[in-house]
């Protein structure tokens, strides 16, 4: 079970990553081109956020049930990494997300909508970008 998730958890981060791409570029061009918030809208942004969601729930299965690194030793780079730095990041970005979705449903305003999700999607996807950038033996810092 702990090789289905994790490969599965691996494996959905393309897809949020992919459809974080597509919702921010196409929020982008929403709000600075003045566009009309399409069914398109409708469906990008709360598939992005159920993505995150769904990456969240398989994240905390493999870290409350199945991860043999979560150790709690914050003695070594690897275990405070695992235990604390990549579930806080994680739990933060899908929060961002989140709270872009909230904003931007309760709005009448396309350029609003399109405003609240640049803005929180992008720091959602920053927040993702960053906790992969600082994995230890596979990150670039």
């Amino acid at each position: 079970m702990y090789n289905f998730l994790l490969h599965a958890h691996s494996g959905l981060r393309y897809l949020v990553l992919l459809a974080a791409v597509v919702v921010v570029i196409k929020s982008l061009i929403g709000w600075f081109g003045g566009g009309a918030y399409t069914k398109f809208d409708k469906i990008l942004a709360p598939a992005y956020v159920g993505l995150m969601h769904l990456q969240l729930l398989i994240g905390l299965i493999l870290y409350f049930i199945y991860s043999p690194f979560v150790t709690y030793n914050m003695g070594d780079k690897v275990s405070r990494y695992w235990s604390v730095e990549h579930i806080a990041l994680m739990i933060f970005a899908v929060a961002a997300a989140q709270i872009g979705r909230s904003i931007s449903k309760k709005s009448n305003d396309a350029q609003v909508k399109f405003r609240f999700q640049t803005i929180f999607f992008g720091l959602s996807i920053l927040l993702v970008l960053v906790g992969l950038a600082t994995m230890p033996g596979r990150g670039i810092l």
